[in-house]
């Protein structure tokens, strides 16, 4: 099947948004997501980015059903590591269904992977629920290391009461 891996554009965040949204629903997570179209093209297209997005198009011969052609997304993000030096995150990795098996998935990581060796990126890491095996399979196959099992990395987070209680014990005449 033909398609093209692009750099988004801030109009693609409602395309982004509703790719999110599925991605949330695949995952069991739906009412995880809180963020808006709005705020991607705020914290994406800003001055001074939080992340990166490509986006996997098919023509328009090739919509689905609902007449959507923007069928995928990668969304990363730099991150530095204090041992290696400059790292890329890849948030999220995310095909539609019924484009999935035609190489976009494998398009799309591996132009962050581009991405990654251009901007002199020593590794590219990100995270895979335990129970999706399909996908913890695609990128074992494509030669990733699984840190859970190899060095018995966690991956932590502070979020909501926890970070605002966190926050709150910084010390009060420091400033950044």
């Amino acid at each position: 099947m033909e398609f093209t891996i692009r750099a988004a554009t801030p109009e693609d965040c409602k395309d982004i948004s509703r790719m999110i949204m599925e991605l949330a629903i695949y995952e069991k997570m739906p009412d995880q997501v809180k963020i808006s179209h709005k705020e991607l093209e705020q914290d994406g297209f800003s001055e001074n980015p939080f992340f990166r997005c490509l986006i996997a198009e098919v023509p328009e011969e090739h919509k689905n059903k609902e007449g959507h052609t923007k069928v995928g997304y990668a969304l990363y993000f730099y991150t530095y590591s204090t041992w290696k030096g400059r790292t890329v995150y890849l948030e999220d990795l995310y095909v539609m269904p019924e484009f999935r098996g035609k190489g976009i998935g494998k398009a799309l990581i591996s132009k962050v992977a581009q991405v990654c060796k251009e901007q002199q990126c020593v590794r590219l890491q990100l995270a895979v629920l335990d129970w999706n095996t399909p996908s913890l399979d695609f990128y074992l196959a494509k030669g990733a290391q699984d840190l859970t099992a190899s060095e018995g990395w966690h991956f932590i987070r502070f979020d909501g009461e926890a970070l605002d209680k966190l926050a709150q014990e910084a010390p009060k005449n420091e400033q950044l």
